[in-house]
């Protein structure tokens, strides 16, 4: 090839690598990046067909777009980025990514002796997310995130039930391991606060996801709640760490310090909170201090009357 159709290859590679393109489309991204307009089309259709006999997987069909589906460029990395691409690797693969994993694993050439032997991971998810399912469930809702159109999703709760949720915001989150789509449910109403519409459904239960409406969403941004909470005792010189928490007053001999916070999903904050057990205490809003102060007062009594809750008891045939 001649050096302008290295460079006329690499840009196809480059818009293709972006989203699936038709010809017509394709014409026009070249010849706004200056490549000559005369035969471009033509010119398309025989570089396609030079980059798949170099190895490239570029699928098409009549009246569809080029999809760029494999790369086979070459991608030299050091022996740090050797490591580094290994390493993540390794904890998708733990995760329950075995696909994503085998892509990178792919495209650095990685072998298992190339995998970190000194870091262990052990995440137990509770799914595999290279199922074909689960797949085709996280790549619609990633169309709807484009769209940013309010779209419906049916659900299947831990407890069996199911149901019709419509989401307006959205994203998908990682947490201890598992999957989330992460929503705002426009049609919830919240006993508390704005921000209890933002509502959390595991991947793996979601049954459906429908076609995007024509409703913009809503908002662009998620519901917060500004909590504030004092940590002492063994916590009393804690620095924050998170973006959303900031030091609000500090005491001159370390024996306290109070954080405001800013938190869009109240129960993954109720867990950290709790694992703090009495080295915090909730300042504000009151109604969150209140719903703290039970759960503790509950717990406490089990412990106190020597309670079982019954729910909780495992049979020798379980």
């Amino acid at each position: 090839m001649a050096d302008n159709q290295i460079a006329f290859a690499l840009e196809i590679l480059k818009l293709l690598a972006e989203k699936p393109l038709k010809n017509a489309s394709l014409s026009t991204a070249l010849s706004a990046r200056g490549f000559a307009a005369v035969d471009l089309p033509q010119k398309i259709t025989r570089m396609i067909g030079k980059l798949r006999e170099c190895g490239f997987e570029i699928r098409s069909a009549p009246n569809r777009p080029y999809e760029l589906v494999h790369s086979s460029f070459p991608v030299i990395f050091s022996a740090d980025q050797r490591e580094a691409l290994a390493m993540a690797a390794y904890f998708l693969a733990d995760m329950g990514f075995s696909a994503q994993a085998g892509h990178l694993l792919q495209m650095g050439h990685l072998t298992e002796a190339d995998l970190p032997t000194t870091v262990k991971v052990n995440f137990s998810p509770p799914v595999d997310y290279s199922q074909e399912r689960v797949g085709q469930i996280v790549q619609a809702l990633q169309q709807r995130f484009k769209q940013r159109r309010r779209y419906t999703i049916r659900y299947r709760s831990a407890r069996g039930n199911e149901g019709k949720w419509d989401c307006d915001r959205s994203e998908l989150r990682l947490h201890n391991g598992t999957l989330y789509l992460f929503a705002n449910t426009p049609d919830f109403s919240p006993p508390n606060d704005a921000v209890e519409r933002n509502q959390l459904f595991r991947i793996d239960r979601i049954l459906s996801v429908d076609p995007a409406s024509q409703t913009p969403w809503g908002i662009l941004q998620f519901p917060t709640l500004s909590i504030r909470y004092r940590m002492s005792g063994a916590l009393g010189t804690y620095q924050p760490r998170r973006a959303n928490e900031q030091e609000i007053l500090r005491d001159a001999n370390a024996q306290w310090v109070e954080i405001e916070a800013q938190e869009d999903y109240l129960f993954w904050f109720r867990q950290r909170i709790l694992q703090y057990g009495s080295n915090v205490q909730i300042l504000s809003p009151a109604w969150i201090a209140q719903q703290m102060g039970e759960e503790l007062a509950k717990a406490a009594r089990k412990y106190t009357n020597n309670e079982v809750d019954s729910t909780m008891m495992v049979t020798p045939s379980s």
